[in-house]
């Protein structure tokens, strides 16, 4: 008879198995210990209690069964014998680890969650320098003022004072021409990508340009909407926005497009606002990983020059990390309320307690020292890649300095992406490829995405060590 009982400290539920078909309290002691020692073990047998989890108390969990404390000391002490179970005076007594020391293999469908022994990888920043105090600080903060208001469903369009806080950071750092009711906080890019193409749709727009190379996963998320892609090419002056016809949006990374790491020329800003602003057709600019430019100041946002055709997007993903899951929007006034309806009609609940941590973290401007603390982190880890690369004289670094990664080019004849990246697998070491950006694989070119962000200050030089030894170990 399966129960589930509350009143003491730790509630447990258990599903007691008796052979005889009467109630707990008529089967005699042996019965009852058996019955409580069968249910944990297969409690603990099937997950449902993790190694680690503490027990109730023999006096607790005989109150919860309504059994005699004995009987729950008895079955306990079986167990800890058994190993199902440790007990150690003052700490009480807990699940111990009896899972099979080899798991089955993960689905190649699955995200991989592991991380390579030599993380170089672009896009993450180094998750181990999260500014774990000054968060902390911030969650305390929001958490002595908080209005039960803040546990309730929250505003599709995100928090006020998180939407004020970031239009003040944006107009402050990046040029961004915006206020609080022209903001919508989204759960990050992916979110925010699927909510333009939601609104383009409803606009009627049915194709859109994307930089070729560029962000595939997002690209193809686009696609999976229902949108026909078109490739826009890239070349050493950033888009070729001469190419653009009737798409209804065209898709950049203006400031330090991605992967080739070449900004927007201004002939060309200016040539893609004028289009569309002609064909009425929306801009929308991914400001990836503005914050890092170490050459000079960054290349400041395409929006404040045509707030009217620009959607822009950013989030914490590169600066604090993709697990905050927070993002944004800053959109022309006329677009707000289909981008707050097509985010309701997603996600009718919006976290609150992120957002309000995030914005008092930018209010107190512990999120700007946090960003230039890691200024000088990665400057200083580009550095040092840029100087190992310039022992391959075959290989060319392209790109300004700035971002999370560099690109280098593989020269026509030698080793190819696949080889290279092969090597690195068996020394633990993980790059990206370029040819898997294209849409078009014909016009595919071969060279390797190399990130300096991800691995932690400690692993970094043998990181770069195992970089090195692939390079040679294929003939560079």
């Amino acid at each position: 008879m399966a129960k589930a009982w509350t009143g003491s400290r730790l509630d447990l539920h258990l599903d007691l198995q008796l052979d005889l078909q009467r109630d707990l309290s008529a089967a005699g002691p042996a019965k009852r210990r058996a019955a409580l020692e069968s249910a944990l073990r297969e409690a603990i047998r099937d997950g449902s209690l993790r190694p680690g989890v503490p027990l109730p108390s023999s006096r607790g969990l005989a109150e919860q069964l309504g059994l005699s404390r004995g009987t729950v000391t008895s079955a306990y002490g079986q167990l800890v014998d058994e190993g199902f179970l440790t007990s150690r005076p003052g700490s009480g007594t807990a699940v111990a680890d009896v899972r099979d020391p080899k798991p089955p293999a993960a689905s190649p469908h699955r995200f991989a969650a592991v991380r390579p022994e030599h993380d170089l990888r672009p896009g993450s920043p180094d998750l181990a320098a999260f500014p774990l105090r000054g968060w902390t600080a911030a969650t305390r903060r929001v958490l002595a003022a908080a209005r039960p208001e803040l546990f309730g469903v929250g505003d599709p369009q995100g928090r006020f004072e998180l939407r004020a806080a970031l239009a003040d950071y944006l107009g402050r750092t990046r040029g961004v021409q915006t206020s609080a009711d022209r903001v919508v906080i989204t759960s990050g890019y992916h979110q925010s990508v699927q909510l333009i193409a939601r609104v383009l749709r409803s606009r009627g727009a049915r194709t859109v340009a994307w930089e070729e190379p560029g962000h595939a996963i997002f690209r193809d998320l686009v696609a999976g909407a229902g949108m026909d892609v078109r490739p826009l090419p890239v070349d050493e002056g950033g888009a070729v926005v001469e190419a653009l016809s009737d798409e209804g949006a065209a898709f950049l990374t203006p400031a330090h497009q991605y992967p080739t790491g070449v900004p927007l020329e201004p002939s060309r800003r200016r040539a893609v606002v004028e289009w569309a602003r002609r064909t009425e057709a929306l801009v929308i600019e991914d400001d990836y990983d503005s914050e890092f430019r170490y050459d000079r100041r960054p290349v400041g946002a395409m929006q404040p020059v045509a707030t009217c055709e620009v959607v822009y997007c950013g989030s914490v993903s590169k600066t604090l990390g993709p697990g905050l899951c927070l993002g944004w929007l800053a959109l022309p006034s006329r677009l707000v309320e289909s981008f707050v309806r097509a985010k309701l009609e997603t996600e009718p609940f919006s976290e609150g307690i992120g957002q309000a941590v995030l914005a008092d973290f930018v209010a107190s401007h512990a999120y700007d020292r946090h960003v230039r603390a890691a200024r000088l982190r990665y400057g200083k880890r580009r550095e040092r890649l840029v100087a190992l690369l310039e022992e391959f004289p075959s290989l060319s670094v392209q790109g300004v300095p700035a971002g999370l990664h560099v690109l280098v080019t593989l020269p026509s004849e030698g080793p190819g992406e696949s080889e290279i990246r092969a090597e690195g697998e068996a020394r633990g070491l993980a790059v990206r490829g370029l040819a898997e950006l294209y849409q078009n694989t014909e016009a595919a070119r071969q060279g390797l995405l190399i990130g300096y962000a991800a691995a932690t200050e400690r692993a970094y030089p043998a990181a770069l060590e195992a970089l090195a030894g692939t390079l040679r170990a294929v003939g560079f």
